[in-house]
């Protein structure tokens, strides 16, 4: 006997619960089905844009707010300002948490502790701990994640790919910061977000321009440069993926990093994960909707990913791009924002 269900989505992210509640709301029997027995935990700096996620996020969750950047190259220093809030850090357990529970509100089923072995035309195979699970649905979302097994068995392929390394350690620090050190990161970047008693600090870069390791090394040199001693404490690494080919393939659907909507310049992808999560949910609804933000997305990473292609063409392209850069944003030449997925 199998369970026979609307929707099934595979991944408990911010894509899979935006998708899930925006088609509960309509009475639709939507499953999620998620891996980790704990909704929310993943490797991230926590830092959501106000164009993008801030005005859609409760109050309470917001652990701290920066109407001021400060970024730095090898050579300059910029301090961005601006009236309203830039950039947020929250709780990306505490995020996964209240999403869930919007998403259960709406009538969708969330199952955790869930180990999808493999779908296709004959359903979904799983488990839970020893138990064998059969499901059946009219359509599947992948949202599960930059290694998603839904793109796998489309045949897709991962190429762009980069990778983020995070360290969540106590503390508190002034300032959100941004290291452009080509020196360090090659075209990616070091970050300190402030969280409430906690500090993010990591570094992300295009993985083939940076092992792993030296990518780690990398960030424990610079971070010992600002104070911070990240010897003690653990890190996390995760995949992230920019490759989209497509969101759409029949009666399959991908959102977020599964379709490789994030940032390749800067790794974010909670925005893209939200909104093309919605839209999936709109166009499974509606055939004829147009899913013009998912447009908006991949326009913006299209932009993104030509600056990477310039900057990993030679290491002295990349030195000068940063250096422009920064001098761009002194001179208010150029819009912080225009980094942002949000349009």
């Amino acid at each position: 006997m199998q369970d026979h269900y609307d929707t099934i989505i595979i991944g408990a992210g911010p894509g899979g619960l935006a998708c899930a509640r925006e088609l509960a709301t309509t009475g639709c029997r939507v499953l999620v089905l998620e891996q980790k027995k704990t909704i929310g935990p993943k490797v991230c700096a926590g830092g959501i844009t106000w164009d993008g996620l801030i005005r859609r996020v409760p109050e309470e969750l917001i652990e701290r707010s920066f109407r001021k950047q400060l970024v730095f190259s090898n050579l300059q220093r910029a301090r961005v300002r601006s009236r309203t809030p830039m950039i947020a850090t929250v709780n990306r357990e505490t995020l996964g948490q209240w999403m869930a529970r919007d998403a259960r509100n709406a009538g969708a089923t969330i199952l955790t502790g869930i180990r999808v072995d493999a779908v296709g035309d004959h359903g979904i195979e799983a488990r839970k701990d020893s138990r064998r699970l059969r499901f059946r649905c009219d359509h599947l979302v992948g949202a599960d994640g930059a290694t998603s097994l839904v793109r796998r068995t489309l045949d897709l392929p991962l190429e762009r790919v980069g990778i983020g390394i995070n360290y969540q350690i106590p503390g508190h620090h002034r300032d959100m910061e941004w290291h452009l050190n080509s020196h360090l990161f090659h075209c990616g970047y070091g970050w300190i977000f402030p969280h409430l008693e906690t500090i993010s600090v990591g570094a992300y870069v295009v993985r083939n321009k940076l092992a792993p390791s030296r990518l780690k090394a990398a960030l424990i040199q610079w971070a010992a440069s600002r104070g911070l001693d990240l010897h003690s404490h653990q890190a996390r690494a995760a995949l992230i993926s920019f490759d989209y080919r497509g969101f759409q393939f029949d009666r399959t659907w991908l959102v977020g990093e599964a379709a490789g909507l994030t940032s390749g310049l800067t790794g974010e992808g909670i925005y893209p994960a939200i909104v093309s999560g919605e839209a999936v949910a709109r166009r499974i609804i509606d055939p004829a909707y147009p899913a013009a933000e998912i447009a908006a997305i991949v326009r913006k990473q299209r932009r993104h990913q030509a600056i990477i292609h310039l900057a990993t063409a030679s290491d002295t392209l990349n030195f000068l791009l940063m250096e422009l850069s920064i001098a761009l944003l002194r001179m208010k030449l150029l819009d912080f924002k225009s980094l942002e997925m949000a349009e």
